[in-house]
């Protein structure tokens, strides 16, 4: 189920393209579950770590296939608030932010 209003992309193919800006991102498996919401002042920047070093030998965010994006002002309020919208409409949040 996609939680943001944009399109979902693959994530080797577009990643590495993403803008210098401050925003929230939803990390997707394959089945097109929501399995990370995040959150960074520069998503260039944080998209490239996770390209460049295959999630730092995290496995629960190694099963990313596609993703959404969204440019904010305030990207740890925005992710807050998908954050809690996820967890009423499933009772917890994603998998990988179960250690947040």
């Amino acid at each position: 189920m996609e939680l943001l209003d944009g399109k979902v992309l693959i994530w080797l193919e577009s990643a590495q393209f993403v803008k210098a800006k401050p925003g929230v991102y939803v990390l997707y498996d394959k089945d097109l579950n929501a399995i990370y919401v995040g959150e960074s002042e520069n998503l260039q920047s944080r998209f490239e770590k996770y390209v460049n070093t295959n999630f730092e030998s995290n496995p629960c965010k190694q099963k990313t296939h596609t993703y959404q994006r969204e440019f904010v002002d305030n990207p740890q309020e925005r992710k807050e608030k998908i954050l809690d919208d996820y967890k009423r409409d499933y009772g917890k949040a994603p998998c990988c932010n179960e250690d947040d």
